[in-house]
């Protein structure tokens, strides 16, 4: 449990831890257009900007030489200079996805590759090759398992929950509850593809909670053995079929693969110091960023690289659902630490209509009808808080350190030690003033509306008299009323935390709200590459030291309204790009892709499985 799976964690590095005259015309018009387009960018940038007139080198941290400066807007600027780069790489034909693919993979596409191209551009669809890097570093460990042993370990009577595709048709088949409704909606996606679809199948893990905890050694070797197995086959040797299940159906069953689920109940028992130690803050800025701000949006998530986390978030304390295996098998699921092996595909939440993940569907409001303030509702989850554990958890200390009277306690000595989650930055750190005058405490007061709705108190009292509170943090936390997730489009913030996993709001929150989306969280997810912090949402710090930072650019008014125009054009800038690649249609390519890499991984003649143009052929 807990205890294995966080030393398991920090005791192993992570995958981090450890390329004449006609012809003058012609050469005349492509000169003046490229340079057209050059003052453009230049201009756009520039605007954005503001009042900051510096453009960042690609392949350098924003430089800090320009005092008059905040780091948010260089790191803003970076991040426009960067999305520029991506979108440099777009593929706009078959032709050139088929060459960036092989660049970037070293393999040829998989059959069925033209198929999906066509679906992309049929649905409008941003084409970057980067976008499904995640697919890859997920599946890129599979090709040191033999074919045979994959689909053995992929079989539906070796798992609860598994997809299936047989003759072009989806197929369902669970032999455990799944309380959250998920499957239904990951089947229904696979349902829409099915026609275009190979026979594969797919073990589905249901839990919030990722399940596959390889040894880093291990997936390091297997990694650098498929690395070295690489190679574009030439269309002579090229077979542009999948075998397909049925006959692999009418082999001799195979003897189940019997994975060892570490699931024991001397699992539920959370490592003794965590009772007894105190919270272990780290003393300077967070690493990986810049002047105190996340710049590394990856490692900023990776547990490895932060130590302190194993007392600041619930993952490391007591999760919900434990049940991991060190075994390498294939099994799909929405979120995942860094070092889990999981293999991620868009999360149901975001698939679903229901109004607790996706609002009513509509937009907020204009921007300058937005109320200048920050709100978020929630429960107290994140894993089982105890008495003895519960100022552990990153929800707890979230609500505490955006609450005004909970900091001004803090800034005048008097918030009680045995509750108190968090510590206020170091004197000198982020350079606050104090907001208005005043108190960061009272400031707070003025722009915050953050609380929970429930306690979840862990055990809960047989007979509670509510079961919203809880006995033992019922004196630091006042529950409020929640708050419909289309109401809170009405402020200008949206902060996002984890709970027991990833958010089930973070795809509404950018694609309606209009809102910015002030991000934190230790969960990798689908989407991670075609998303740029800084430009689509403002990433924090998962000890949220860098929360006051943040507010206080965004809200303070010595700014002229300068940093609210900012605000703003990142509020629109992840709505509208959000709506370009997280739809639904986004969300069925990447599985469509994922399933036929998978599905050519557990094919016996993958080596020179691939798709070829007639012209190649």
């Amino acid at each position: 449990m807990t205890s294995v799976k966080l030393t398991g964690i920090f005791r192993r590095s992570s995958r981090s831890c450890p390329v004449g005259n006609r012809v003058l015309k012609y050469l005349i018009l492509a000169t003046t257009i490229l340079t057209c387009t050059i003052v453009y960018f230049i201009y756009e940038t520039l605007t954005f900007a503001g009042r900051v007139d510096h453009i960042h080198a690609s392949d350098a941290a924003p430089s800090v030489s320009q005092e008059h400066e905040h780091p948010i807007e260089k790191l803003i600027l970076y991040a426009q200079a960067e999305q520029g780069r991506l979108l440099s790489r777009q593929s706009h034909n078959l032709s050139t996805a088929v060459m960036r693919y092989q660049e970037r993979r070293g393999r040829r596409p998989p059959p069925e590759f033209d198929a999906w191209f066509n679906y992309a551009q049929e649905h409008d669809a941003i084409v970057v090759e980067d976008f499904f890097d995640r697919i890859y570093d997920d599946l890129n460990p599979f090709w040191t398992l033999e074919p045979r042993e994959l689909r053995r370990r992929s079989a539906p009577w070796a798992h609860e929950h598994v997809i299936s595709v047989r003759n072009r048709k989806a197929i369902l088949q669970t032999t455990h509850a799944d309380p959250m409704g998920r499957m239904p909606q990951w089947h229904r996606l696979v349902e829409e593809l099915a026609q275009w679809l190979p026979d594969v199948d797919l073990p589905v893990n249901v839990m919030d909670e990722s399940r596959l905890l390889v040894p880093w050694e291990e997936i390091n070797e297997r990694v650098q053995k498929e690395a070295a197995a690489r190679r574009v086959v030439p269309p002579s040797e090229v077979r542009t079929e999948f075998t397909g299940l049925p006959a692999i159906d009418a082999e001799p069953e195979d003897e189940p693969f019997d994975v060892r689920w570490i699931d024991s109940p001397s699992r539920n028992i959370p490592p003794i110091d965590i009772y007894h130690d105190a919270i272990d803050w780290p003393i300077a800025y967070p690493r990986h960023s810049f002047s105190g701000y996340v710049q590394n949006w990856t490692l900023s998530k990776d547990p490895c690289q932060h130590p302190h986390l194993r007392s600041l978030h619930g993952t490391f304390i007591e999760p919900v659902s434990i049940s991991t295996t060190q075994s390498l098998i294939p099994l799909f699921g929405g979120s995942k630490l860094r070092q889990n092996n999981d293999l991620l595909l868009p999360p149901a939440m975001y698939l679903s209509t229901d109004e607790l993940y996706a609002g009513r569907g509509g937009r907020g409001p204009e921007w300058i009808q937005k109320k200048d303030g920050v709100v978020w509702r929630g429960v107290a989850s994140g894993g089982r808080n105890k008495v003895e554990t519960w100022i552990h958890f990153h929800r707890h200390r979230y609500v505490q350190m955006l609450n005004g009277t909970a900091v001004h306690e803090a800034e005048i000595g008097s918030l009680p030690a045995e509750g108190t989650t968090f510590k206020l930055p170091a004197q000198g750190h982020y350079s606050l003033v104090a907001p208005g005058n005043g108190s960061l405490g009272g400031w707070l007061s003025k722009v915050t509306d953050v609380a929970f709705t429930r306690l979840e108190c862990f055990p809960l009292p047989a007979t509670p008299a509510d079961e919203t509170l809880c006995s033992y943090t019922n004196s630091y936390f006042e529950v409020r009323p929640p708050i419909p997730m289309h109401a809170q489009y009405g402020f200008k913030y949206l902060p996002d935390v984890d709970g027991n996993s990833y958010s089930g709001r973070f795809r509404a929150f950018l694609s309606d709200s209009g809102s910015v989306v002030l991000k934190a969280t230790l969960y990798d997810e689908w989407h991670d590459s075609r998303l740029m912090p800084w430009l689509h949402f403002v990433p924090f710090d998962n000890t949220f030291i860098d929360v006051y930072g943040i507010l206080e650019f965004f809200l303070a008014a010595e700014d002229n309204g300068v940093h609210d125009e900012l605000a703003e054009r990142i509020a629109r800038e992840g709505r509208v790009w959000a709506n370009k690649v997280l739809r639904r249609a986004d969300m069925a390519l990447y599985m469509w892709r994922l399933i036929l890499e998978f599905a050519r991984l557990c094919d016996d003649g993958r080596d020179v499985l691939g798709w070829i143009d007639d012209l190649d052929s």
